[in-house]
């Protein structure tokens, strides 16, 4: 009989110290770790970086939007201020489009790479500003012959006749004969995009200019490609500014959208209406209308 109680206590005593410690493992268990994702934090523009100096040793910046993917992107490359301080609107309508991306990151597509360079000619805008970088609007009773001097380099050349497109030492801009430099690619401003243009292989480049109210197809010695063409024409129904499939108003060589052309990169000129302002809501229709182009909203 002791030997059965003894059994029994021993069972029971077993049994609560089993349900002791499975208390004591529930009370120690800590819960599961919680896997929260970090956020990424992407910096907006993907890029900022100087491209190189101009003749007096001010820095060309570009500006990059964009992830890199791991599937194929469509890479845009637009360029303002070529002509400096005479066609300062077009470096403003740049400054103007960098903030744009900077609040809308999501109008970049992750099938899109965006750079702007906006001002290319740094000398040339200073010359009628007195700023460097971001910049006042110039004094509208600015001398017209000032104006028109602050088209060129502080080698007094033509940037949009320094390219390897059809290159001869002078060129013409309206009636008047025009520095095109010592060679192709001989000013620092042209090289600076040249070699930006190697480095990054854009499928489509372009270039705000004033004051035509056109948009206008790049050619060499190949002539037209097809897909100038097609973002021609993009930008020009957006927009409203009329396409022009070959500049013809006077002779001109050497220019930036011709040697894109050479090097099978298709490139457009927008002209914009006046000297004196961005007309923002056309470009960004045309701007829009060449993403849509590039990588289409299904």
């Amino acid at each position: 009989m002791r030997s059965l109680f003894t059994k029994k206590a021993l069972i029971i005593i077993l049994i609560l110290g089993a349900l002791g410690v499975g208390v004591i493992l529930v009370l120690n268990k800590k819960p599961p770790i919680e896997m929260i994702p970090t956020p990424i934090e992407i910096p907006w523009p993907t890029k900022q970086e100087i491209i190189g100096t101009s003749v007096e040793g001010r820095q060309i910046e570009s500006y990059t939007f964009g992830v890199e993917q791991k599937h194929p992107q469509t890479r845009l490359l637009f360029v303002g201020g070529i002509h400096g301080g005479y066609e300062w609107n077009s470096v403003l309508l740049a400054y103007k489009f960098i903030d744009y991306l900077k609040e809308n990151p999501d109008l970049v597509t992750n099938n899109l790479i965006v750079s702007v360079i906006p001002s290319a000619n740094p000398d040339a805008l200073f010359k009628v500003t007195g700023k460097e970088g971001r910049f006042v609007i110039p004094d509208v009773s600015t001398n017209t012959a000032v104006l028109e001097s602050a088209r060129f380099n502080a080698h007094d050349v033509d940037l949009n006749r320094n390219f390897d497109c059809k290159w001869k030492p002078e060129s013409t801009w309206r009636s008047k004969v025009v520095s095109a430099g010592t060679a192709p690619f001989s000013e620092p401003e042209a090289l600076a995009i040249r070699d930006f243009v190697v480095a990054n292989k854009p499928d489509a480049v372009i270039f705000w200019h004033s004051q035509a109210n056109a948009v206008y197809a790049s050619e060499c010695n190949a002539g037209i490609l097809p897909v100038t063409l097609d973002i021609m024409n993009a930008y020009s129904v957006a927009s409203g500014y009329t396409p022009v499939k070959s500049f013809d108003a006077y002779p001109i060589s050497g220019d930036a959208e011709g040697w894109l052309a050479s090097i099978n990169i298709p490139a457009i000129t927008v002209e914009l209406k006046t000297h004196e302002t961005i007309e923002w809501d056309k470009n960004l229709a045309g701007i829009k209308a060449l993403f849509n182009y590039y990588s289409p909203k299904i």
